[in-house]
């Protein structure tokens, strides 16, 4: 037989166009080696352009997946993506409970679709701070969610890095600040008790679709799940997610243009590609 690969599992909603959610997530931990579970929390009717419905899953499902497949797998790393509400979000705690409390866990805190839908409530929203990043090893927000959780909502990448530094502090966590919606360069900022790292990329100009971040934090996971350090894992997830892009996939022309990532985008695991650079300050 091969050698088994490392498992990691992704508890995330459902997107019909495996753009993002579960199914970007899949797609991801495979192209990285790794080998993926889901725990579906919701089931969203969507494209990169619209979500036309959600269905959140009743809240026993959620919490039965995770413990059947944290009592049958060999988990070395776990993602959250799309939760729901704060029903599901309880049910995802009570499940994490059957893992140890140790495992690697990326929360990658969605509250807003990229066509602008709201995925996220109050209840759940505090849910998800209170109890879901005291277990997380590095939370993953944009600049969007950031002002979501902090009250504003950065400007430049001074701003990202005070920010960055204030959730450290609030959430008692590492933190990847994502620089996507900045003007200029899309850079994202690691920041953990020890200081920040810079994880520079070109903005590719051209592309609309969704899925990015729950890439990024999937591929960040599988690093993970494989014994990657933190920032090591980061900075492979950032060539993979840039390369994803890059070499996208597009159907159709004009208004009804659709474009994917490319989760088999070839170089994105060379050490130099595409378009990366680091620099830590204190």
């Amino acid at each position: 037989m091969p050698p088994s690969p490392p498992i990691v599992l992704s508890i995330a909603g459902s997107d019909c166009s495996a753009g993002a959610g579960a199914q970007a997530d899949l797609k991801t931990f495979t192209a990285l080696g790794c080998y993926g579970l889901t725990a579906l929390t919701s089931v969203v009717a969507e494209v990169p352009a619209k979500v036309e419905a959600i269905q959140n899953l009743d809240p026993a499902i959620v919490t039965a997946q995770i413990e059947v497949l944290a009592h049958s797998f060999p988990i070395r790393a776990v993602k959250t993506g799309m939760l729901g509400g704060h029903a599901q979000i309880a049910a995802v705690l009570r499940g994490l409970q059957a893992l140890p409390a140790t495992l690697p866990l990326v929360v990658d805190p969605v509250m807003i679709s990229t066509s602008g839908a709201r995925l996220l409530d109050d209840d759940g929203m505090e849910l998800l701070t209170t109890g879901l990043f005291a277990r997380a090893l590095v939370i993953t927000p944009n600049l969007d969610e950031a002002a979501a959780l902090m009250g504003a909502r950065p400007t430049s990448k001074k701003e990202m890095e005070q920010c960055a530094r204030e959730l450290v502090s609030q959430y008692h966590c590492a933190v990847l600040l994502k620089g996507g919606h900045l003007e200029g360069d899309a850079s994202d900022l690691l920041a953990e008790k020890g200081g920040l790292t810079w994880f520079e990329g070109r903005r590719q100009e051209g592309m609309h679709t969704h899925g990015t971040g729950c890439t990024l934090s999937a591929a960040i996971t599988a690093g993970l799940g494989q014994g990657l350090s933190l920032g090591d894992a980061v900075g492979r997830a950032k060539r993979f997610t840039v390369a994803a892009i890059a070499q996208h996939f597009r159907w159709g022309q004009g208004a009804a243009t659709v474009d994917a990532l490319n989760h088999g985008a070839d170089g994105s695991l060379q050490p130099g590609a595409p378009v990366l650079s680091t620099g830590t300050n204190s």
